[in-house]
């Protein structure tokens, strides 16, 4: 309907032009006609105005000259005060035409005569507003109001004035005559106004007649074929592109257009399905990506809702998948996820069948089966998703053989339910990925269902993050150091940085749970330098103030993510230049399981740090799956055992065996062996006679602040 209501206003548009330009002449017209009005009336009123001079100036020199005549005629009569043939010259005088009043005045004004026969004004003084002029002037004077012109002439007997008489003309009987002109020469305009409307009139008409037949030979030349055209691109827009457009055997540029739109619908055509193939498939995989997954299952949600019918969504992510591209390359990572899909979708299609079932890539190494529960089966949801995720877990173990390297991967699954979990997909895939997550932190190669709680932590954790920003600046985190003691003679010989977090609500919060929040939110890369400079800054103090700090060292733990970033080696010499603590006076300690996931990456980073003096250890050393000849190809100082060997070392046999193993074979490589954990005398005591070089523990000295460590060295 958009198309019809935009292509079918192009023939509107073109009659609203037309009828806005006979608007637009028509207002000229009136335009026209009412200047022809206000002509008329102006050349009425000017006429008229002309008129009223001419008459009113002939009026005007014939008064003058009757009043000057009249003066004459009054001097004797006046002069000898002969009332009677001053009266008969005034009723001669009122006799004349459109003569109002005659008045007969002395010098002061009063009146003498006023042309009746028993004088009634006699005597009395001319108050009217023409008055003072007339007696004043001393020659003919005229003048006027709108209805009288009073035209006055004194009496004189040589120099000596008698006084004068006034003669009023009345204007009504002129203003008579010039309306009756000037309604005659009105209606004679208005007669040829009238016959020039009608020639308009007929102007007019032959235009819309025009207009009508433009409008018609438009619309079957142009609006209609366009009109068919905007059709067939409706069809196109709702997806039908196999509508086809109309012939055309016109040879003009609509025709042309109407071929070239039939052209450009099979062009759309083909493309549409280019563009959804690659819009809704993985391009690496070739399985279904996330838009096509999403679209996928609000469709089976609508179709399920009310029906009684249960749906599960499994995530599957690949462990430690970013090892692979670091360690083999991006080639190699995309051979990894292709292997990884073969299997699940083999694992899929051997559990389900194929309009149950749906496997799609979201991106990276993260895998989403979407798993609707069988009516023919009879089987519950949870029963078949909890199937297929342990037949997931245990195909995806196997070793992957990738550039002729096995590589041992795994993935975490974590599965949420419709409609036991939510009602939505947003809220379906949010809980599915929560629930992997939380299959990670179990220990990976594994699987979890969601639930309510895996909100709360998650909740937690993000919380935990929000607070762990900006820690640092506000005081809450703080270094403390556990004393390191040689065994062979029992001397402090240096001390291990740890960090601990006093939350101002929560209190002390384990380093165990904030840095694994750090760690993967990113914020180590944040707080291990400002970790590595301030231990640097305590241990440079230690050694210019005490005569016993001059040979200690302080070991700094390096987390993976600081390792895997690249910058560690020009973090730990900027340190160093700025603070000023000797090199060999800094020991930098690394998780053996981030060091062996990558060994060329760590190899290449440990080797320039200990190109700049800076020590390497090795913590946690046996806990991991890797073997001792990987010390052979990672350049490393030393290696810490861990605790849950030392701890049993007394009782275990198996533990004592490993321990001296690990401090035998450590020595033939030149590596110094530092023993963690030792807490009781007898740990100490068998580790110094195995040949152990360092020791740490609560029984050697808990982890205290820095002006407390000053204490131990004083």
């Amino acid at each position: 309907m958009r198309f019809d209501r935009r292509l079918g206003g192009l023939h509107a548009k073109f009659i609203a032009l037309v009828g806005a330009t006979l608007v637009l002449m028509l207002a000229v017209v009136l335009l026209m006609l009412q200047r022809q009005s206000a002509m008329q009336r102006e050349v009425v009123h000017q006429s008229r105005d002309s008129m009223h001079a001419l008459v009113f100036e002939r009026l005007r020199v014939h008064g003058e000259a009757l009043s000057a005549q009249v003066a004459d005629t009054l001097v004797n009569p006046l002069y000898y005060f002969d009332l009677d043939s001053i009266g008969v010259v005034a009723r001669n005088v009122l006799k004349q035409p459109d003569v109002r009043y005659v008045l007969v005045y002395d010098t002061k004004g009063d009146i003498i005569h006023d042309g009746s026969g028993d004088i009634p004004t006699y005597g009395q003084a001319m108050r009217d507003p023409l008055a003072y002029e007339a007696v004043s002037a001393n020659g003919v004077h005229a003048q006027w109001t709108d209805r009288v012109l009073d035209v006055s002439s004194p009496i004189r007997v040589g120099d000596q004035r008698l006084g004068g008489v006034r003669i009023g003309y009345s204007l009504d009987g002129v203003r008579a005559d010039e309306t009756r002109a000037a309604n005659a020469l009105g209606d004679r305009l208005g007669a040829i106004g009238t016959q020039h409307l009608w020639w308009i009139g007929l102007l007019l008409a032959a235009l819309v007649g025009l207009g009508a037949i433009a409008s018609w030979v438009l619309q079957r030349a142009l609006v209609r074929p366009i009109r068919q055209l905007a059709g067939v691109a409706q069809e196109i827009e709702t997806g039908n592109y196999a509508t086809t457009v109309p012939e055309s055997r016109r040879n003009d540029e609509v025709g042309e257009l109407m071929r070239a739109f039939g052209r450009m619908g099979d062009s759309i055509a083909r493309h549409d399905r280019d563009i959804r193939r690659m819009a809704y498939t993985d391009a690496l995989t070739g399985l279904a990506n996330r838009l096509a997954f999403r679209e996928s299952l609000d469709q089976r949600l609508m179709q399920l809702r009310g029906a009684g019918r249960q749906l599960a969504l499994l995530f599957a992510d690949i462990d430690d998948f970013k090892r692979v591209n670091d360690t083999l390359g991006h080639d190699a990572g995309d051979e990894v996820l292709l292997q990884f899909a073969n299997r699940i979708r083999s694992a899929v299609e051997r559990y389900g069948e194929a309009e149950d079932t749906l496997l799609a890539r979201f991106g990276g190494d993260e895998f989403v089966i979407l798993l609707q529960g069988g009516e023919a089966s009879g089987r519950d949801v949870r029963a078949q998703a909890t199937e297929l995720a342990e037949t997931l877990v245990a195909e995806l173990g196997r070793p992957i053989v990738v550039q002729g390297r096995q590589v041992f991967l795994g993935t975490s699954i974590g599965i949420t339910l419709f409609p036991e979990d939510a009602a939505g997909a947003t809220a379906l895939m949010k809980n599915g990925d929560i629930a992997m997550y939380q299959a990670k932190v179990a220990g990976k190669s594994c699987y979890r269902f969601y639930s309510r709680a895996m909100d709360q932590a998650v909740e937690r954790r993000v919380r935990m993050e929000q607070d762990l920003r900006g820690a640092w600046e506000r005081g809450e985190l703080s270094l403390v150091y556990q004393p390191i003691y040689r065994l062979g003679d029992g001397q402090l010989v240096g001390a291990e940085a740890l960090l601990r977090w006093q939350h101002p609500e929560q209190g002390s919060i384990a380093p165990s749970v904030f840095i694994d929040v750090a760690e993967q939110s990113g914020l180590i890369e944040t707080i291990g330098p400002q970790v590595l400079r301030a231990a640097c800054d305590d241990a440079m103090r230690w050694h210019t103030q005490f005569p016993r700090g001059k040979d200690l060292f302080v070991s700094v733990n390096v987390s993976p993510r600081q390792l895997r970033s690249g910058e560690l080696p020009e973090q730990v010499v900027a340190t160093l230049r700025d603070t000023g603590l000797p090199p060999p006076q800094l020991h930098i300690e690394l998780t053996e399981t981030a060091v062996i996931g990558d060994e060329v990456h760590a190899s290449a980073l440990l080797a320039r740090l200990r190109s700049n003096g800076v020590k390497v250890w090795l913590d946690d050393f046996g806990t991991g799956f890797s073997g001792l000849s990987h010390l052979r190809r990672v350049p490393v100082d030393g290696v810490k055992i861990d605790r849950s060997f030392v701890s049993d070392v007394l009782r275990d046999p198996d533990d004592l065996a490993l321990t001296t193993a690990i401090i035998a074979m450590a020595h033939s490589l030149g590596i110094t062996v530092i023993a963690e954990g030792v807490e009781k005398e007898g740990q100490y005591a068998i580790l110094r006679e195995r040949g152990c070089d360092l020791a740490q523990g609560y029984w050697l000295g808990h982890p205290v602040g820095a002006q407390e460590f000053s204490g131990l060295l004083a």
